[in-house]
């Protein structure tokens, strides 16, 4: 049943990430399906009606950018407590959509997340920004643009906020590019990268590992090195076979503008395969 449950998830999540207008929140409840096998539809569904009763409770139309920040502080910060703590970056909770409505604790991308689909749900100008190392939400055109930190229960940002939360997480300066609107499609990838991460420190969850890349690899648009990461989890899992082919094949495609780098890649493929004898 578990089997029936992870394909029929991801077929929808592949269908998804191809449709002309994503759904964030499907998307997001799509990959916590992965982490949690308890997670089925009428579980989806209730999140889903979470968001919508949460909506619910914002004013109607409060006004501008600013307004609707200081509405989505006061309801889902300050009344609903949803903000973040150093320790949620350790569990895997902190990035499954149904887990951060419940704990209403997260990962700065997943309370943004919840930030926007609540704040969609009531009609504001809302979007994600991704700024290196930490997701805030923008709200309004660009001349206009108010920024709120969910991570920070939805505090309103200021310029030199905004240039510190950078500067804390590069070193470099605050960049225009950095505060465009993010794609539904970057945010999954930035979500599902998080949770590679959390599981990369985590050596025996190599099975949250895998299901984070092979989810990553359904993207119209992946990193090309998310391949060979696969072939090495399949490796490090026992499934040599099937990690020697994809190291093979991931070198063929690394041929073509470095040859050096994908004989290293055959070499591990061989390596593979030799582990079976």
């Amino acid at each position: 049943m578990r089997a029936e449950h992870v394909s029929e998830g991801r077929r929808r999540f592949a269908e998804e990430v191809r449709a002309e207008r994503p759904d964030l929140s499907l998307l997001c409840l799509l990959v916590a399906a992965e982490a949690d096998p308890t997670l089925d539809e009428a579980g989806m569904d209730a999140a889903q009606i979470e968001l919508d009763r949460l909506a619910g409770q914002l004013p109607f139309r409060p006004g501008g950018p600013r307004s609707w920040a200081s509405a989505l502080a006061e309801l889902l910060g300050r009344r609903c407590d949803f903000r973040g703590t150093p320790g949620d970056y350790q569990r895997l909770e902190s990035s499954l959509l149904h887990e951060v409505l419940r704990r209403r604790r997260g990962l700065p991308i997943l309370l943004s997340v919840v930030w926007m689909e609540v704040a969609r749900r009531a009609g504001a100008p809302v979007y994600g920004v991704a700024l290196p190392g930490h997701f805030v939400v923008g709200f309004g055109p660009p001349e206009e643009q108010v920024l709120a930190d969910p991570f920070d229960g939805g505090r309103v940002l200021t310029g030199p906020d905004a240039e510190l939360l950078v500067v804390g997480a590069t070193g470099a300066p605050l960049d225009p590019s950095m505060l465009t609107p993010a794609d539904p499609l970057d945010v999954i990838l930035r979500i599902l990268n998080n949770i590679r991460a959390w599981a990369a420190a985590r050596p025996e969850r190599s099975d949250v590992a895998l299901w984070a890349v092979e989810l990553s690899l359904l993207l119209p648009s992946h990193p090309a090195r998310l391949r060979h990461e696969h072939a090495q989890l399949l490796v490090l899992r026992g499934d040599f076979l099937s990690g020697a082919a994809e190291l093979d094949a991931y070198a063929d495609v690394v041929a073509a503008v470095d040859e050096p780098a994908a004989d290293r890649v055959r070499q591990q493929a061989r390596a593979a395969r030799a582990m079976l004898n």
